[in-house]
This record gives C-alpha cells, sequence and structure tokens, in this order.
C-alpha cells in the first residue's frame, strides 16, 4: 500500500474509535462510525444526538446518509460499516435497507443493541456478513469513563 498501513478490519474499527473520542470530547455518548468501500473510507461519524437535538442522529444513520450522498447512491452493497458499539434496534431498521455488505462493531450494547430485540436473528439484509467483538474492550472502556464522568 502507498501509505504504508494494512487496511484491514483493525484499521477501520480503530478509525471509527477515533470518531467516538471525538464524540466524548464533545459530550455526546462515545460511538463512532466510518462506512468503507473499496477499502476507503467514504463517511465518517459520530453520535450528534445532543447537538443536533435529534434522537435519530445516531453515528450509524449519519455514516449511511453520507455515503449515500458520496456515492450518489440509495443502498450501499459492497460497503462495510464499522461501529464502535451494537447498534440499535433504529438503527439495525436503516442498516438493513441500506444493503450493505458487511457490519463490524465493538462492543455490545445488553440494554439497546439489536440482539435484545432480534436475539441472534439477523436484523439486517440476508446477504449482509455481520462481525462483532473487534476493539470491543476499547470501546467499552470508552463508554465506561464517558458515563462514570457523568455521576
Amino acid at each position: 500500500m502507498q501509505d504504508g498501513y494494512v487496511k484491514d478490519d483493525d484499521f477501520f474499527m480503530r478509525q471509527a474509535l477515533c470518531e467516538a473520542k471525538n464524540a466524548f470530547h464533545v459530550g455526546e455518548i462515545p460511538v463512532g462510525a466510518v462506512l468503507v468501500s473499496n477499502n476507503k473510507i467514504i463517511a465518517r461519524a459520530h453520535n450528534q444526538v445532543e447537538k443536533l437535538n435529534d434522537p435519530t442522529a445516531h453515528a450509524e444513520i449519519l455514516a449511511i446518509t453520507s455515503a449515500c450522498s458520496f456515492l450518489g447512491a440509495k443502498y450501499l452493497p459492497g460497503c462495510t460499516l464499522y461501529v464502535t458499539l451494537e447498534p440499535c434496534h433504529m438503527c439495525a431498521g436503516a442498516l438493513y435497507w441500506s444493503k450493505l455488505d458487511r457490519i463490524v462493531f465493538g462492543a455490545a450494547d445488553a440494554k439497546n443493541g439489536f440482539r435484545k430485540f432480534f436475539g441472534e436473528t439477523n436484523p439486517f439484509h440476508p446477504k449482509t456478513e455481520i462481525k462483532f467483538g473487534l476493539l470491543a474492550e476499547q470501546s467499552t472502556q470508552l463508554m465506561k469513563e464517558f458515563f462514570r464522568q457523568r455521576r
């Protein structure tokens, strides 16, 4: 590769973790996401619920919107979403309709994650591959620190 870095799942999840840290520093729940096509990041986002005063301004939704705009398409086949926290029920619906090839997430979310509602059933497009647990410890620690500071 030209830049000397191997761009694999770990690399892209670290980019999502950078977005989560951005959210942390501006007082948003620290969830970050990057959307990748052809081994290139085409969208980055972090939660902006507080900033936009919008309960739908989750990192995943913002990344999907940005990627669709970038590609000029309403679906995202051939793309992978990397997100630091297990997507919620709302985001799972948006991810279903985006028709991604892959979704890679870090930390589990027992309280609000899609698996609470769907169990082990795949709520995403039938062709979407799911991988979870990547950099889960780092994502979990950031989340714990965020809520520790608010108590």
